[in-house]
């Protein structure tokens, strides 16, 4: 009977061993994952789809397509993961990245330079090899000026949010290269409609969170500006640019009417965010806390204003 319980519990010790190792496991893979930023990612192959798909002609070919979806997976998610091995330091003092896994200690800074290197890589020669040179060339581009300039620029100068909208921008055009073969003045007009959303997204959640960029260093606008005038002024720029930017597939015939007033109407309530954060961030109606509040409501109608205008576009495709 004694052997027996002892043969239990050895039993039972070595299922909760293996319990615990595949629960690092399963933890491990999804430090990996969150390596490689999945929103920003996500984002990265809607849009390049999205160019991609209104960039066909005679048909999809999905063997492309595919190729295309997964060569920009590869190559936005090795860039998360070398930007967040660059600023582990800087993401430790900040309360919005202090938990992710390399200032967590999580991973080895090591292991993640190796895996965002590799993903990178696989990346560029997937987009090259399986869609064609030129996506593969701006593939490359997107990742080094990501990497190379917005990075380093973000402790440098507050220019860098503008700059770091090259990179965000270049998806739409990767897609329409890769079915079309080149860049023409359609795909040119995807990446300004992407830039300048890019501008509300990002200097609403870098308001949002200005107190932890200043805390790590980074040279952000919203840093620099303390009343959020400054930062708001350029939010409702840049959103009112986005509506021509928008309006301009229909006017040149790459989407027809029923997208035109979709475009219209939520790029109108979008602007109407970023009015009432400029109006409670101004001198004379200065409320930090309702800018504030304006401020998150925006940076969240920006995570639905894109979804739904690239599908807009989708539906109402001229063929």
């Amino acid at each position: 009977m004694v052997i027996l319980r002892f043969g239990e519990r050895d039993c039972g010790m070595n299922a909760e061993a293996k319990t615990l190792e595949i629960t690092r496991s399963r933890s491990r893979v999804l430090d990996y994952a969150e390596l490689m930023k999945p929103e920003l990612t996500f984002l990265s192959v809607l849009s390049a789809l999205c160019g991609y798909y209104l960039g066909t002609t005679d048909g999809m070919d999905w063997w492309r397509f595919i190729h295309l979806a997964a060569g920009t997976m590869l190559l936005g998610g090795g860039a998360g993961a070398l930007n967040q091995y660059i600023e582990r330091s800087y993401d430790a003092m900040m309360k919005r990245t202090e938990r992710r896994p390399l200032p967590a200690g999580r991973l080895a800074p090591g292991h993640a330079l190796v895996f965002g290197v590799l993903l990178a890589a696989a990346g560029v020669v997937e987009l090259g090899a399986f869609t064609n040179l030129l996506t593969g060339f701006l593939g490359a581009l997107t990742f080094t000026t990501y990497i190379f300039l917005y990075t380093p620029l973000k402790r440098i100068t507050p220019w860098s949010t503008v700059v770091g909208g090259i990179p965000g921008a270049l998806p739409p055009v990767m897609g329409w290269a890769a079915v079309r073969g080149s860049v023409s003045v359609e795909a040119w007009i995807l990446f300004a409609i992407l830039f300048c959303w890019q501008m509300p997204h990002f200097f609403s959640l870098a308001w949002m969170y200005r107190k932890d960029y200043a805390r790590a260093g980074f040279k952000m606008l919203t840093v620099i500006d303390a009343d959020g005038h400054r930062t708001s002024n350029q939010i409702v720029l840049f959103t009112i640019a986005l509506i021509p930017a928008t309006l301009m597939t229909t006017i040149i015939g790459i989407t027809g009417m029923y997208y035109g007033v979709t475009a219209a109407v939520i790029g109108v309530v979008f602007l109407a965010f970023g009015f009432l954060m400029q109006y409670y961030n101004s001198p004379a109606h200065h409320d930090n806390q309702k800018g504030n509040m304006y401020a998150r409501k925006l940076f969240f109608a920006s995570l639905i204003y894109l979804p739904v205008l690239m599908l807009a576009m989708s539906i109402d495709k001229v063929h």
